[in-house]
């Protein structure tokens, strides 16, 4: 804990290990045997027990039981992850809820949506949710499968069980258990 900052209003739970020059301010509740490596920034943050934070910032959330985060994620106001989320590298979340057992691996957005329980989110997927005027909500059921590379428009609403395809921008609604793709196909032409 050398270099690291607390606030006066941080409770840490049992067994809790801290790294060098993280910084855990304002009102944050640390739950048992929690890992917060690097130069992580909680402020605000409720954490479960058994969360791992790598390198990362949480601001004004609540993390539920055994989440992985990081590292070099930004988990902005607003979000509350359920049990056993993983949010890996460079993905950024804002006002959203996500559930329990949900993967966003690396390189993704997710803004202004409620994505279910077992959903995977690929690299590089964004949720599009301001069309220049106001900002919108998406939302994903349960057991959703989101390939790398896909835009998600809102407001837009991704029944449970939905397959997106890598490379699809979704705009329309989806009933249970679709498969979804819309791409152009590939052509190659010569110079």
């Amino acid at each position: 804990m050398k270099n690291s900052r607390f606030g006066e209003e941080v409770e840490i739970g049992k067994g809790v290990k801290i790294d060098k020059n993280a910084s855990l301010v304002g009102k944050c509740v640390i739950g048992e045997g929690c890992v917060i490596k690097n130069a992580s920034v909680l402020k605000n943050v409720t954490l479960g027990a058994g969360c791992v934070v790598e390198n990362s910032t949480i601001e004004d959330g609540k993390i539920g039981n055994g989440c992985k985060i990081g590292p070099y994620s930004h988990i902005r106001p607003n979000c509350v992850l359920e049990d056993n989320v993983k949010v890996g590298s460079f993905v950024e979340l804002k006002n959203c809820h996500i559930g329990s057992g949900t993967k966003i691996p690396h390189l993704s957005y997710v803004g202004d949506a409620c994505v279910g329980k077992n959903v995977n989110i690929g690299c590089g997927v964004v949720f599009a949710n301001y069309n220049g005027k106001i900002k919108q909500k998406s939302n994903v059921g349960d057991d959703v499968f989101i390939g790398c590379n896909v835009n998600i428009v809102a407001p837009v609403n991704i029944a449970n069980g939905t397959y997106i395809c890598a490379g699809t921008t979704v705009t329309k609604d989806t009933n249970e258990g679709d498969f979804v793709i819309g791409r152009v196909r590939q052509e190659n032409k010569k110079r």
